[in-house]
């Protein structure tokens, strides 16, 4: 099992919007037994929140279902138990760099790079735009399934 956590500020935005739309497809391709999804913060200012209403109102806009989810903040054990921990903006990778103590074993990733971009993630909390968001995490989703093929972690029919 494939074990992916998506990390964001607040758990609220980007990475709740990530959890449940790499869920989906997932699922829609007949696979989900193959993963663990989740999704967590570096910060502690939303803990126990649920998803921000734009990311409920662009994932239902899209027919995504929204995975029930509460804030919580990542952990140093969250770095031993993922085998994929992917943050979306430079602040957050420098943050989870942190809190896990290094990435000795290269799990930290920028959702961007898997759409062959260093471009972080604009955080919709500030821009209020979740339909730029929402393409951003589509293509890094999108380029992490294909990223998962081309190692030969799974296979898609």
């Amino acid at each position: 099992m494939i074990k992916i956590l998506f990390i964001c500020h607040g758990n609220i935005c980007r990475s709740t919007l990530a959890e449940s739309l790499f869920t989906y497809m997932v699922k829609q391709r007949g696979i989900e037994n193959l993963f663990y999804i989740n999704s967590a913060a570096t910060s502690r200012e939303e803990i126990g929140n649920g998803p921000h209403y734009g990311t409920v109102r662009k994932l239902q806009e899209m027919g995504i279902p929204v995975v029930p989810h509460r804030a919580v903040q990542m952990t140093k054990e969250d770095y031993k138990k993922y085998d994929y921990l992917i943050g979306m903006d430079t602040a957050n990778i420098r943050n989870m760099n942190r809190i896990a103590g290094g990435d000795p074993e290269n799990k930290i990733y920028k959702m961007r790079s898997f759409a062959g971009s260093g471009r972080d993630v604009a955080d919709p909390w500030y821009t209020g735009d979740f339909d730029a968001t929402y393409k951003d995490v589509l293509a890094g989703c999108e380029g992490f399934l294909e990223y998962l093929v081309s190692e030969g972690k799974i296979k898609i029919d």
